[in-house]
This record gives structure tokens, sequence and C-alpha cells, in this order.
């Protein structure tokens, strides 16, 4: 389990736009915020060093997120009726603060309640069949039923059917872009529906259109809201399976809905029960999982909000600088040809931890892409 410390956000508006101008400055990822903000105690401070910090790095002509951006996102939150939570509010989403990645801002917009309800997601393939459609619905129906909030994350397909089969009970989309982006286009009457009586959620700014590399990282959250991660279809290698290897990482429950071996649809979902995942045919089989969860995992799910503290990055002494370096060598390592990613942790002669979550950061950001095989290259 991460080490935990209280993260106290700031309380007034002009303090909490100094945290969000520190997370919109340039080269500032969810990790460099946690770790600026454990090297210089308060965000305002960690702003003033940035620039420092990014010329130890070899950026000499840094600069800070200009104040007029912020100004800009926080009358977009105001025009869109969202509101903005800082980690640590006492509004954000409780099993969401527990994640080591947990989003430092979230916009979000529609019932707030929800965020109080226990949460599953829902997710799997944007072609999924017209049975694996009708499942997802069923499901959600009889879970929603059950008093829990259905969370995914806006796609066609079964994220949209889930949503859908949640309206009335309780759901919660998160987008991959801003909170003003809809995507896909075909999914914006769903979008005002949710907006009406759901909840949306969105850790980018107003405009950002949504990139590849913006989908794990909604991923994540989806996630990281929700108790279990249930996949209904999924190809062997899809953004379901992500996001169900997220789910494993955050210590939650995962569940799958088997399928024909010939069907490749249900492929992933095969792979999943295979390697242990839970099989699910119903919503009693849900609950049933649950209910037999470990006490630990009872205890994380029921945690008032307000007991809630904050995971804090793993203990080290490594400075900015020491990241920047690293990060350096291992994109001077790879090309546009795929690299085995034991041979470059290998041959960068760093613990195979950090060298691993260094190569995830760089993946998040779009700088390393990902092959089959194990494989990586150039983003």
């Amino acid at each position: 389990m991460p080490s935990h410390h209280p993260l106290t956000p700031p309380h007034t508006e002009e303090d909490r736009a100094i945290w969000l101008r520190l997370l919109r400055s340039r080269r500032v990822g969810v990790s460099t915020f946690y770790r600026l903000m454990k090297e210089h105690g308060d965000a305002a401070a960690a702003l003033e060093a940035l620039p420092e910090i990014a010329r130890q790095a070899g950026v000499s002509d840094y600069q800070i997120c200009p104040q007029g951006v912020i100004d800009a996102e926080l009358r977009a939150g105001r025009k869109q009726g969202a509101r903005l939570l800082l980690r640590g509010d006492a509004d954000y989403p409780a099993l969401l603060a527990q994640i080591d990645d947990a989003p430092p801002a979230l916009w979000v917009k529609g019932d707030l309640s929800l965020l109080e309800r226990p949460a599953l997601a829902i997710v799997g393939a944007r072609n999924a069949s017209s049975l694996g459609h009708r499942f997802t619905r069923t499901l959600c129906r009889d879970l929603g039923a059950e008093g829990f909030a259905i969370a995914s994350g806006l796609a066609r397909g079964i994220d949209a059917s889930a949503h859908e089969a949640a309206l009335d009970t309780g759901t919660l989309a998160v987008l991959a872009g801003g909170l003003d982006q809809i995507y896909p286009a075909e999914n914006t009457a769903l979008y005002h529906s949710i907006a009406e009586s759901g909840l949306l959620l969105s850790e980018q700014p107003f405009g950002m259109k949504p990139f590849a590399r913006h989908f794990p990282m909604r991923n994540r959250i989806v996630s990281g809201l929700a108790r279990a991660t249930i996949v209904v279809e999924a190809a062997a290698r899809s953004g379901s399976l992500l996001t169900a290897g997220n789910a494993l990482d955050q210590g939650r429950e995962v569940m799958a809905v088997p399928g024909h071996p010939f069907d490749a649809r249900s492929a992933g979902c095969n792979i999943l029960l295979r390697d242990g995942a839970t099989l699910i045919r119903s919503a009693r089989d849900v609950i049933d999982t649950l209910a037999a969860a470990s006490p630990l995992a009872q205890t994380a799910m029921t945690t008032p909000q307000e007991a809630i503290t904050v995971p804090s990055p793993p203990a080290e002494t490594r400075t900015l600088a020491d990241h920047a370096a690293l990060h350096t060598e291992i994109l001077s390592r790879l090309s546009g040809a795929p690299l085995p990613e034991d041979d470059l942790i290998r041959d960068l002669g760093v613990a195979p931890e950090r060298a691993s979550a260094e190569i995830l950061n760089l993946e998040l950001d779009g700088r390393i892409a990902r092959k089959p095989g194990g494989m990586l290259a150039l983003g």
C-alpha cells in the first residue's frame, strides 16, 4: 500500500488558481505536480521554482502557464455551470483520491451527490454485438436498482449503452477532452442527458480536444472512481483491457463477461478470465463478489470522505532534474524501430521499478508508443 499524507488544497480563489496554474504549466503532468508539491511545500513556491528547475533540466526558455489562461479556464467553468474540485476537497471522489495518480484538479458538472454513491465501472467494445448491448443494459439497470452508480467513458458501444441504461439511477461519464468537448459526436444527446441527470467529469481544461494520449488518462479515472471494473466485450488489444489493468493496479476488483472463443470481441474478456478475473453472468454475481471482498476493501469503500488522506508519491530523494535526465536517456535509446522494453530497462542500468515509472510517464505524455509484444518506440 502506498504511504499517505494529508494534502490540503487552498481555500481562497486566488490560491486555487495558483494550484491550477502549476498543473497547467508546460511539462508539469500529474506525477510532476505531486513531486513539486512535495519538494516545495505549496503550489506558489513550486510555481516560482519552475523556471530554474527547467533551466537545470536543459530548458532555457521555459515559461510558466500565463495567468490569463487560468482566468479564461475559470471563466469557462462558470459559464458551463461546472465546479472545480481539487484533490483533498471534501467533495472530491473518495475512491479516486486513493489512487497514486489521481487528478490534482477535476472539473465536474451535474449531480454531485452521485459521488457519494458506490460506483461500478462498465467498459467494453466500441463495435459491440447486439447481445453485448442487451446484456449491458440489463446489467446496468439491475445494478442501478441496487444503488450503484455506473461509471464509463462516454465512448460509442458498451460505454454508451451503460450510460443510457443508468440515466434514471445514476451515471458518471469521464471525458477524455475538456468538459465542453463532446466526443464522439453521435453521443451528443447522451452527453446532454447525463449533464441533466448524471455527472460529467474531466481533468482537462475547457476547449481541449481529446488526443490519443488522453484516453489512457481518462481510463484510470473511470476505474479509479469504482469499486470494480466490469468488462463486457473487448478485443485482445483494447482500451478496455488497459482500464482493467488500471483497476488491478489500483487494488480494485476486475470482472468480465465470458464470450464465444470465435468472437474477436470477446477475446479480451476471455483473456481476463483466464488470468483470474471474476466471471460475471448477472448483477447478482457482481453483488456477491463485492460482498466477499476483503475487510480492507470493504473499509476502503465505506470510509467517510472527510477521513480520506491523499496518497503521496513514494518517498525518494531524486530531484526533478534527475527525472528529466532519465527521460532524456530513455528517449535517446529509442527510435521509430520497436525495442523490447526489457532490453531498454536493462540498458538504462537503473532500478526496474524506477525505469518502468518513467517509461509510463513518457507513454502517457505521448512521447513513447507501446507496440505489441512488449515493444517500445518513439511516439
